[in-house]
């Protein structure tokens, strides 16, 4: 299994890991990756998405025990900040839960912690059917609208939805809603913030919540107008958010998650 990554900014200041939703890859922190230049910026393409190759079937667990290595590989010494959208948070939850005293920030964006286990036998069967629309322009400039993609990142995320494989993307979209929070979680040391759009589905916002309640250093936020993919459609107030609640612990506006 192969990890493919890049690294930005300052190599000898804090460490700063990315971690991608599924369906695009590293590419779509490229606003970050612009900002956050007083950081050691890694992003990574998650295994078998992207430009990472995977003899085996994608894991969530896998994939969070390959970068947890990476860190203590590239980040020995560092204050470290993990930053996960969707699967990638998914990601950075599993990753809080092996090695609690890993991470010392991280920002959960719009992690889904309650498993759908019905829907889990329904994805095989759907995802056969609609998977030949996933080549027609149309349909895939509509999901695009889903994550806020603008055009310029458009010919990227058409390019990588055409080559997936079938049975990745059911191995993908199974991993993604049978996730629940792993023991351990409650032990992570490091501070967290759950961020959730207010106009995501309930479950989402429903999976904040419980993130919130499942470790003292969990503070959460309902971000207002916006749906699944702020970093995408406000990528400025997402690094200012990020920026201020690290360095200043001041909250993003929003309703904060009791």
């Amino acid at each position: 299994m192969s990890l493919y990554y890049k690294e930005y900014g300052d190599k000898n200041a804090a460490f700063m890991l990315f971690l991608h939703g599924g369906g695009v890859s590293g590419w779509m922190w490229e606003k970050q990756i612009q900002f956050f230049t007083h950081y050691h910026c890694v992003v990574p393409d998650l295994p078998a998405q992207g430009l990472s190759s995977s003899e085996h079937p994608f894991s969530i667990k896998e994939s969070a025990e390959m970068l947890i290595s990476l860190i203590e590989e590239k980040a020995s010494g560092k204050e470290v900040v993990v930053i996960g959208f969707s699967l990638g948070a998914q990601v950075a939850v599993q990753m809080l839960s092996i090695k609690p005293q890993l991470i010392h920030y991280a920002i959960i964006n719009s992690a889904l912690v309650r498993p759908l286990s019905f829907t889990k036998k329904l994805i095989s069967p759907s995802v056969k059917l609609s998977f030949p629309f996933i080549k027609n322009k149309y349909f895939s400039r509509l999901q695009a609208k889903t994550l806020y993609l603008d055009n310029d990142l458009f010919d990227k995320y058409y390019q990588e939805s055409t080559q997936m494989k079938l049975e990745t993307l059911i191995r993908i979209l199974e991993e993604n809603m049978s996730f629940g929070i792993p023991q351990g979680f409650e032990k992570a040391e490091g501070k967290i913030l759950v961020t959730v759009g207010e106009k995501e589905k309930g479950l989402m916002i429903k999976s904040a919540k419980d993130l919130v309640k499942n470790n003292p250093n969990c503070t959460g936020v309902i971000l207002a107008n916006v749906g699944h993919g702020i970093s995408l459609a406000t990528p400025d107030f997402f690094n200012q958010m990020i920026d201020c609640w690290i360095n200043e612990g001041i909250l993003p506006d929003g309703e904060v998650i009791e």
